[in-house]
This record gives structure tokens, C-alpha cells and sequence, in this order.
């Protein structure tokens, strides 16, 4: 098993066999977006065939590490420009693995995502190109819907809870990726609403794709435990930087 609360510079699929089976209470994560995006170590432009064998080959393994009970929060872009419904595709890999799909959770960007130019059949129903200001938060738990936790591990307030439940989060990017040098950073606030939403104080949190760290800053700061994997040197760098920030 791999020690808890530290961040591996490794490849997912090595790293994720070094975890025990049925040890990890959440899977955090938002996968590569096969857009094209600049990252430091590996390619973002695979066919759609390659790319969705090699991510499920790694779900596969996250299945096997998730705890009865457990559940896999996977943050995901609708691909406008290739005509590939991720979600749905995603969704389908996971329910016929035997996860049970929980919820769908819109993360509205409000209007980030509509910095383009094309539109399309331009004022003709032919082909109009639609515009997303959303992302997408899928939810799935393993064998259970419930999991189960101490009282006293709960950390949500009922104000947060009654906002959280509504599924349509409207946080906003996050505004720090030139800083941190990575271009397609999730922010805090996102992963602060599903960690306290679907997780107990003390849980472990696992977030195979890493990047530069904002689930286990995030799972820090909320007193979970958590291992980060992330392919790239540099990123874990500043991951492992970012967690020696935080004082608590």
C-alpha cells in the first residue's frame, strides 16, 4: 500500500497497483480532456479509441482500490468540437463495471467556456454549433449508495448542506493556472463542496491525475488523508509545495 498523505511522481496505472484492494473511501479526479491541452509529460491528443481504452484501463484499477460504499467523483468537459459525449461514455464504462450511478452535478463556469469564435451554420438550423458555460461532476458509489461514517467525522453545516444538494454548482475557474503552470486546473472551491458532500473527516482520497495538487491541498485543509499521483516531476513539485503551505 502506498503511504498515506503524500504525492507520487509516477505513471497512474504503476501507482495504482502499489494500492490495496478496497482501500480508498473517494476517487477525486478529473481526467485528461483530449483537447489538445498543454501538458508537461504526457500528450493530450490521442484518437478517441486509444484515449478511452487507456482511461478505462486506469478506472479499472480505481474500481478495484475504492472501498464498499466508496465513491468516484470524476469532473468532466462536454466535448463540443469532436461530437464525443464524455459523460455518457464514461458513465455507461462505469455502470456496466458494476458502479451504481449516483448524480450529476452541473458545474456552471459562467461563460468560460464560450471564449470561441466558430458557431457553426451561422443563423441556420443546418449545423449550429451549441455553446457550454458547464462542466460536468459524475457521481458513482461502489456495491452501496450509503457509506457509512462517524458522527463526529461529518463536517458540513446544514446551510452548506441545503446549498450543496442543489445540483448546479456556479463556482468560478480557477484563476491561478499561469501560476501554477498547469492549464486546466479544477478550483478549491469545487473540491471543498465534494469532499464535505460525499465524505467524512479522516476518509482517505485518492486522485489518480493529480496535476498540481489541488484535491490534496483541498483534502488537507479538511482533515482527510490522501495520495496524489501525477505523471509529471514538475507538477508533483508543486503539489508537494502547495501541501507545505498549509499550516494547521
Amino acid at each position: 500500500m502506498l503511504e498515506l498523505n503524500k504525492i507520487y511522481n509516477m505513471d497512474c496505472n504503476e501507482g495504482l497497483k502499489l494500492i490495496d484492494d478496497d482501500s480508498i473511501d473517494i476517487i477525486l479526479t478529473s481526467p485528461p480532456y483530449n483537447l489538445g491541452m498543454d501538458y508537461n509529460s504526457t500528450s493530450d491528443s490521442h484518437s478517441w479509441d486509444d484515449y478511452f481504452s487507456a482511461l478505462f484501463t486506469i478506472f479499472n484499477e480505481c474500481i478495484r482500490v475504492l472501498k464498499n460504499g466508496g465513491r468516484m467523483i470524476i469532473n468532466v468537459q462536454p466535448h463540443w468540437s469532436a461530437n464525443i459525449p464524455t459523460h455518457h461514455y464514461i458513465g455507461k464504462f462505469l455502470i456496466d463495471s458494476g458502479l451504481i450511478w449516483k448524480s450529476e452535478i452541473i458545474w456552471e463556469k459562467s461563460h468560460y467556456n464560450c471564449g470561441y469564435c466558430t458557431w457553426g451554420s451561422w443563423k441556420n438550423p443546418s449545423m449550429p454549433y451549441l455553446k457550454y458555460t458547464w462542466e460536468f461532476i459524475e457521481v458513482f458509489c461502489k456495491n452501496s449508495l450509503k457509506k457509512i461514517g462517524e458522527k463526529e467525522n461529518i463536517d458540513i453545516t446544514a446551510d452548506e448542506f441545503k446549498e450543496f444538494v442543489y445540483a448546479k454548482w456556479t463556482i468560478a475557474p480557477e484563476r491561478n493556472m499561469k501560476k501554477y503552470g498547469h492549464p486546466a486546473m479544477f478550483p478549491e472551491a469545487l473540491v471543498e463542496r465534494c469532499l464535505k458532500l460525499f465524505s467524512y473527516k479522516k476518509d482517505i482520497i485518492l486522485d489518480p491525475f493529480n496535476g498540481t495538487g489541488t484535491t490534496t491541498k483541498v483534502a488537507k485543509l479538511l482533515d482527510r488523508r490522501f495520495i496524489g499521483i501525477d505523471i509529471d516531476k514538475g507538477y508533483c513539485k508543486t503539489a508537494i509545495k502547495r501541501l507545505s503551505n498549509i499550516l494547521i
